[in-house]
């Protein structure tokens, strides 16, 4: 047992991010403030415990994460059970995030898109649409570059392709997001 706890501990550590993604970290939050600091909002989309990440990272924004600040617009497009089932039963489960990007997303928003492949047919359709309105793109997933890689603002990936690897270091991004806005002088 305790070396299998170490093996999983290295694992993690060797996907944990380098330099170049603390710079695409960097980058992210600067998308999210200007979207921010001109009336915008995140539309966060994820599948399965994707959806729980993109949904526990919108809590934050809105509610907290440390500090108690002015609350910051954010919305989980997986929790809406009438739209998700409504537009899986008419258009299919392709389709739901593509469509709530269509019908909420505005220019300068902020679209996260949470795939750790980067296959997610859903999400990637929701990417391609976001880009189409005008919508900022941040992308979190594993090693393998999403189809719509090119499509990205920023891609903040994870250097491994084991799903509770990623999911472990999404969560680190996510919290990093937040964090860094209850540092930020104008947010408090």
């Amino acid at each position: 047992m305790k070396e299998f706890i170490k093996d999983r501990l290295k694992r993690l550590k060797d996907a944990f991010p380098d330099e170049r993604q603390i710079e695409s970290l960097m980058k992210a939050t600067d998308i999210i403030k200007k979207s921010f600091d001109y009336g915008g909002k995140i539309l966060a989309c994820g599948n399965g415990g994707s959806a729980a990440d993109a949904q526990h990272i919108v809590a934050e924004f809105v509610v907290k994460y440390k500090k108690t600040r002015k609350a910051l617009p954010a919305i989980a497009l997986s929790v809406d059970t009438s739209v998700v089932t409504a537009c899986s039963n008419d258009f299919g489960f392709e389709h739901v995030f593509e469509r709530q990007v269509e019908a909420l997303g505005n220019k300068g928003d902020v679209l996260l898109a949470i795939s750790t492949s980067g296959k997610s047919k859903n999400v990637n359709l929701a990417v391609k649409k976001a880009k189409e309105l005008g919508l900022n793109v941040i992308y979190m997933t594993g090693s393998n570059a999403p189809e719509v890689h090119e499509l990205c603002d920023v891609v903040l990936s994870v250097n491994s392709t084991e799903t509770p690897i990623i999911q472990e270091i999404h969560r680190f991004y996510g919290h990093m997001l937040v964090e860094l806005f209850e540092h930020m002088e104008g947010y408090l």
